[in-house]
């Protein structure tokens, strides 16, 4: 039976407050699945993706995936 391959994602990190963003930045951080500073969520590495990353880059940070 063959396996399937584990797709490559980014690890998001939120690490500095949202308190003060423009509205849009803020949404953009809660479509990342992030909520509270310290949290992370693994994303796809989609051109999508790395648009909402770009557009809260001062926000996160990314490691990416194994």
């Amino acid at each position: 039976m063959a396996t399937k391959k584990k797709a490559a994602g980014l690890t998001v990190k939120l690490v500095k407050s949202t308190i003060g963003s423009k509205k849009d930045q803020i949404a953009t951080v809660k479509s990342l699945g992030l909520s509270k500073l310290g949290d992370t969520s693994v994303q796809p590495d989609n051109a999508q993706t790395r648009g909402k990353i770009n557009k809260v880059s001062h926000l996160v940070t990314i490691v990416e995936g194994k």
